[in-house]
């Protein structure tokens, strides 16, 4: 059962899905004109910008609940394992799909507002939403709805869970099982409280969580800085075959390196655009910009500040594809967490595991959160409204199951299993969002125009010639109504 499990995630992350999501994120890069570069400033001030109403949450709100998303086992466990099949070059090339990644995360993001609904006096969004409106393919839609059900309340959480009780096991001695439970009681507390807690623990919690873990990483490096130029070099030897240790392993580096990547980083699997239909703002072209913004502080950020951890103190193994050891510095030690352990504990003996326990805690707990909720978002898409409290019950008990039993299972298992669920979602999205990119591009030149004007930009998507943005074209109606009262 486990090798024809760890078949069909070899088949979905072949080679033609690691052409598809770097070919969809430069084609992106390309169309926009480099929007992750040519908006920065933009971003930034629109993280702070914009205010939570009844219906929605604020932009900072929205990122923060992406981020909990994209910010997970993947920025700590997930980047010990590129470098364990990949080599150091797979952190180049999980760099270099988050640039272009980016460009992803801001066309789907961006389609999420244009297209959000209100549901029961919530703004709901994602891309079973935008292929329905926009491409007027039901049968698409209901496919990504049931396969986003699927990987984030059956296949996800496990890997999530698994990583936060091998943690801590591994610092404290806690048992699989009783840090299992307690985590299936806190996660049911909040997630039973809805989109509004998830987002109010979410703002608190990610910014507390990934400046901590940074500002950490940033000691360890500092202690050892006359080894970062040595280690940025190998970086980019290794991605290019140009080192003689790693050269033969350049196939992996990329392999692993975006597959990796996109698992943390999120860009183009849809799931970061869940959160983005949530926010209340003036243009859709405004939350795109936020979501892109945060892809760089997943990946270039927390990701980045693993990597150096690791390598800069020589806290790794690499393995060949035939099982060989390319190098071997942590014999014995299974890849993950416990490589980002051995690195903080290297320079800071007595505190390293504890504090990467910790965080993993953190980091894979906010993540199951907003499972849940893009899990709840897909939910009300399906049943269109009639969401009753027997069927939300059910799902919210079928995650937190799956939570208590990833927690105990082994850690290979889980880590497959989410690489197919996220696979799924990645290959119906970034599909979707090629034939879907015209409203996003149209909606971006219509933001830059009016940004050239100095004025906030508002959406009007009836003046851009763009169909079926039902909420925006009765808020456009609703102006219209009161101007011509007053």
């Amino acid at each position: 059962m486990e090798q024809m499990i760890s078949t069909i995630s070899e088949m979905i992350w072949s080679a033609p899905m690691l052409y598809l999501c770097i070919g969809v994120g430069l084609l992106f890069t390309i169309l926009t004109r480099f929007v992750q570069v040519r908006y920065l400033k933009d971003m930034v001030i629109l993280l702070f910008s914009g205010k939570s109403s009844e219906s929605g949450v604020s932009s900072f709100q929205a990122l923060t609940l992406a981020l909990s998303g994209r910010v997970g086992v993947g920025n700590i466990a997930g980047v010990a394992i590129a470098i364990a099949f990949g080599g150091p070059g797979a952190v180049f090339w999980m760099w270099f799909i988050a640039f272009i990644g980016s460009a992803s995360a801001f066309i789907e993001s961006t389609l999420t507002q244009i297209y959000k609904v209100k549901d029961k006096g919530e703004y709901r969004g994602g891309p079973a939403y935008y292929i329905e409106k926009g491409m007027g393919k039901k049968w698409y839609a209901l496919i990504f709805a049931f396969a986003a059900l699927l990987a984030m309340s059956v296949l996800g959480p496990g890997v999530q869970a698994n990583s936060i009780t091998a943690g801590l096991n591994n610092a404290f001695s806690i048992p699989p099982l009783t840090s299992g439970i307690v985590l299936v009681v806190i996660l049911g507390l909040i997630i039973f409280g809805g989109v509004k807690r998830i987002a109010a623990v979410a703002q608190y919690v990610v910014p507390f969580m990934a400046i901590g873990y940074v500002l950490v990483s940033l000691v360890i490096i500092g202690l050892n800085i006359q080894a970062l130029l040595g280690v940025l070099a190998l970086i980019f030897k290794s991605a290019f075959a140009l080192d003689s240790t790693f050269g033969g392993i350049i196939g992996m580096a990329i392999a692993w390196g975006v597959k990796r990547g996109v698992y943390s980083n999120e860009a183009g699997q849809g799931t970061g655009a869940h959160p983005a239909g949530a926010a209340e703002v003036s243009h859709p072209a405004k939350q795109g910009l936020v979501q892109a913004f945060s892809v760089y502080i997943d990946t270039l950020l927390v990701c980045s500040a693993t990597a150096f951890m690791i390598l800069i103190t020589g806290s790794y193994s690499t393995q060949a594809p035939d099982g060989s050891f390319i190098v071997d510095y942590l014999k014995g030690v299974e890849a993950g967490p416990q490589y980002t352990q051995q690195a903080v504990e290297t320079v800071l003996p007595g505190f390293g595991s504890g504090f990467v326990a910790v965080s993993l805690v953190f980091f894979a707990f906010t993540t199951i959160m907003s499972q849940y909720y893009i899990a709840e978002t897909n939910l009300a898409y399906v049943m269109k409204g009639k969401q009753n409290k027997i069927v939300s019950m059910f799902l919210k008990a079928v995650l937190l199951a799956t939570t208590l039993y990833g927690s105990i299972r082994t850690a290979e298992t889980a880590w497959v299993l989410a690489d197919i669920g996220v696979g799924i979602m990645v290959w119906l999205n970034l599909i979707a969002i090629l034939i879907l990119a015209q409203p996003a591009l149209i909606t971006l030149k219509d933001y830059r125009q009016q940004r050239k004007l100095g004025v906030d930009p508002i959406f009007s998507p009836r003046k851009l010639g763009i169909q079926n943005a039902d909420y925006w074209d009765e808020e456009y109606q609703h102006d219209q109504d009161k101007e011509n009262v007053s």
